[in-house]
């Protein structure tokens, strides 16, 4: 009587498992510790929108405007008949003797005041005259400044944020932080009286590993033979 393919193939199945578990130590997975490290997130750029910075500063601004002086006087009216009157009275007093002294200086002090007021009203002092000279002042004026970028990202739940960046991004995505990845698995087992924690790349699947993939390989029995024996 013939059994049913339905029934052949489970058993099969079954079989070539436990032919393949023979000779490979299965140890009791006691733990599994996910191993972790942080790595970058980035988001989509959008929109970057360059911010200028309004300010205040003071600048000084020159220019040359043309004047009047006048130039300097010598003595004056005053200055010139007074100096002119010590000169004349002193040299009137050279001349004569007793009363005819006194009248030449009092001559000489009248002359020499006359004199000294006229060659005032004569010399170049006090006439006017155009100069140019630079005038400078402070101006307060109002200036934008560029101070940075305004970028808006893509959000990892799909929505949408901002941020101030200094230097303009390069690319279509900016890092916005990081987040902790898996990057192996600390396991914890038990086979018959020995126990360890092996690193492994990948989870565990179920209640057991081979023993094999938990302990550090023999190079010596791994080392390809060259077929001498």
């Amino acid at each position: 009587m013939r059994k049913p393919l339905a029934l052949i193939i489970p058993a099969l199945l079954v079989g070539v498992t436990a032919c393949g578990q023979i000779g490979q130590p299965m140890a009791e997975v006691v733990s599994v510790t996910p191993v972790t490290e942080q790595r970058p997130v980035y988001a989509e750029v959008l929109t970057v929108t360059p911010v200028t910075l309004t300010q205040q500063q003071v600048r000084q601004a020159c220019e040359d405007r043309v004047v009047e002086r006048r130039r300097p006087e010598r003595f004056g009216d005053k200055d010139g008949a007074a100096i002119g009157a010590v000169v004349g009275g002193l040299l009137g007093s050279q001349v004569g003797s007793g009363s005819g002294r006194q009248a030449a200086t009092v001559a000489g002090a009248v002359g020499g005041a006359l004199a000294g007021r006229e060659i005032d009203r004569r010399h170049v002092g006090g006439q006017r005259y155009q100069d140019v000279e630079t005038v400078c002042k402070d101006i307060t004026e109002t200036v934008d400044k560029p101070n940075g970028f305004q970028v808006t990202y893509r959000t990892p739940d799909g929505g949408s944020a901002s941020r101030h960046m200094v230097v303009k991004p390069e690319g279509p995505k900016i890092e916005i932080g990081t987040e902790p990845a898996v990057v192996a698995y600390d396991v914890s087992w038990r086979y018959e009286d020995r126990s360890g924690t092996s690193r492994l790349a990948e989870q565990p699947a179920g209640n057991s590993v081979p023993l094999s993939s938990l302990l550090p390989q023999d190079p010596a029995a791994t080392a390809p033979r060259d077929g001498r024996g």
